[in-house]
């Protein structure tokens, strides 16, 4: 390469998905939403809360860098806005944490509803004090530093996920689902059809009706089924 790379790159603008249609996500189980987009969405498993029992909903914008880099990130929070959730992008790295406690209630006093991260984070307890849901692959004391190159509201990958900015990001004790906003109408309404299926299943078990999971006359083009007695 010829010449210094430029030191981060900047989306300005991003197009947020209305509140009503982020609402329409709002206290949906992770795995009802994977349901609605035929099985299909969520992150890299390992991406986890480090608080059980922080779910959220949001809007995503993005930041990505390399190792222990962490200018993306504190850049990211000049553009974000109330309802967003923070996805920050690191390779993932181990090398040591991406963002803190300080950081987390910076964005918390942002309005930020979520930190996402493929990397790790430090501060665990003070993250939990301030009340940020925070998801990631771990914790670290190593600190990052602001280094640069790096990427503002451009698309990221967490794990073989791709995000772009203003999609539609939910997490829960499971894991984390991302809705493209160019399908989330879509989705949102078959979302309603998941809910509604699933509220009668619990129904009828919660009735002692017995279930069968499984037809076996669904099988006979597939070789049928062979009993052993």
């Amino acid at each position: 390469m010829i010449g210094d790379p430029v030191a981060i790159t900047i989306r300005r603008t991003v197009e947020r998905p209305s509140k009503t249609l982020v609402g329409a996500f709002a206290d949906a189980q992770t795995s009802f939403v994977v349901d609605a987009m035929n099985g299909k969405g969520a992150l890299d498993y390992r991406i986890k809360p480090i608080r059980p029992g922080s779910p959220f909903v949001g809007t995503a914008v993005t930041a990505s860098g390399g190792p222990r880099d962490n200018l993306a990130a504190m850049a990211l929070l000049d553009f974000a806005e109330a309802g967003d959730v923070l996805v920050i992008a690191t390779g993932p790295d181990e090398s040591g944490a991406v963002i803190g406690d300080n950081y987390a209630a910076v964005a918390k006093n942002l309005g930020v509803v979520a930190i996402v991260t493929d990397g790790l984070v430090r501060d665990a307890a003070g993250i939990n004090k301030c009340g940020m849901p925070t998801y990631a692959r771990g914790t670290s004391p190593n600190a990052g530093y602001p280094q640069g190159p790096g990427e503002v509201n451009c698309t990221v990958a967490l794990g073989p996920v791709a995000i772009q900015p203003g999609d539609i990001l939910i997490g829960d004790d499971d894991g984390l689902v991302v809705v493209p906003r160019a399908e989330a109408d879509a989705i949102a309404a078959q979302l309603e059809v998941v809910k509604s299926m699933e509220a009668k299943i619990e129904a009828s078990i919660a009735s002692g009706e017995r279930r069968h999971l499984w037809n076996p006359a669904d099988y006979e083009n597939r070789g049928g089924v062979k009993y052993l007695d």
